[in-house]
């Protein structure tokens, strides 16, 4: 991995205005994502975990400047793209691609295999002529175990894991540096799944890429990661490398999620840890620790004072007095 950052997140706050109408003024802040940095290296991969509506996307989009910024660095290579606006961000959007989480929505119903991952290379003047555009197209099919002569045929004639397949193949077509997996598996079968992920794995050894995973499964995102954010509320509640995380959580929200992995291991004496309740709402979160309603270790200074991420050494961060 380079020493340089590929990507670099400081202090990066997304908050969606609540109003009953375009003209008035709003009413409300969704703070969807909360002061989260962190850095991701060439060839890393970044495993972003947690429930549903915890900000995972909102922060995947933001990182691309698919959405908004409220407030907040991006550094991609050293640049700040954070305010880039029209052909200047455009020039920027070869390097970093996303892929879905339904890879039939995602996907025009309308084109053609071919037209759907040559289109890329059209829109950034990529290919020449058609011959070159087609051989292109024919080599990202490969790539990602599709057989060429599909070009033809529809999304709706292929199987859900074929369709994840073509949107890796069009993220790979402008041959970016980072992509960004948003769910990219929770959508298949199991074994299916495997497979995906096996795939992106091999990718990444071959051409270098970058990815923030984006998953609420720990087990997939151990798998795959080299380091693991978990988020909780738009905020980042521990990072640590996926084994230590694993094998050792810290933080009372990470130690539940561990402890809901299933395990064939008839021995285990892992104990479930199930929590209470479910996640406050963004537009009115609590004061203190954004965890503490559901807490089991919770103290009288949680509800009051709001933990600050802390670096503990080895790449290790944890927002918890407790720890």
């Amino acid at each position: 991995m380079s020493p340089t950052p590929l990507l670099c997140v400081e202090n990066l706050r997304v908050h969606f205005p609540v109003q009953r109408s375009s003209l008035s003024k709003p009413e409300a802040w969704v703070r969807a994502v909360e002061d989260v940095s962190f850095t991701l290296g060439a060839g890393e991969t970044i495993g972003l975990l947690g429930e549903s509506g915890c900000g995972k996307t909102t922060l995947g989009r933001a990182v691309l400047r698919l959405g908004p910024v409220t407030a907040g660095t991006i550094r991609y290579g050293g640049t700040d793209i954070t305010r880039l606006e029209g052909r200047a961000l455009r020039e920027h959007r070869r390097q970093f691609q996303m892929i879905f989480q339904d890879p039939f929505s995602s996907l025009n119903p309308r084109f053609t295999v071919g037209q759907i991952v040559g289109e890329p290379l059209e829109i950034h003047r990529l290919v020449k002529d058609s011959t070159t555009r087609d051989r292109r197209i024919s080599e990202l099919l490969e790539s990602v175990g599709l057989d060429p002569r599909l070009v033809d045929r529809f999304p709706h004639e292929f199987s859900g894991g074929q369709r994840q397949r073509i949107g890796i193949a069009r993220a790979l077509a402008v041959e970016p540096h980072l992509i960004v997996c948003d769910e990219p598996v929770s959508a298949l079968d199991v074994s299916v799944q495997a497979q995906v992920v096996n795939l992106l794995q091999d990718l990444q050894k071959q051409r270098g890429l970058a990815y923030l995973f984006i998953s609420h499964d720990l087990a997939v995102v151990e798998h795959l990661a080299h380091r693991i954010l978990v988020m909780y509320l738009g905020q980042v509640l521990e990072e640590a490398p996926a084994s230590v995380l694993c094998q050792r959580p810290l933080h009372p929200y990470t130690q539940a999620l561990v402890s809901a992995i299933p395990t064939v291991d008839p021995a285990s004496k892992r104990r479930r840890i199930v929590l209470s309740g479910e996640p406050p709402s963004p537009l009115s979160p609590p004061t203190g620790c954004p965890f503490h309603p559901r807490c089991p270790m919770v103290q009288p200074r949680c509800r009051i004072e709001a933990p600050v991420l802390r670096n503990l050494g080895d790449g290790r961060r944890v927002a918890c007095h407790q720890v």
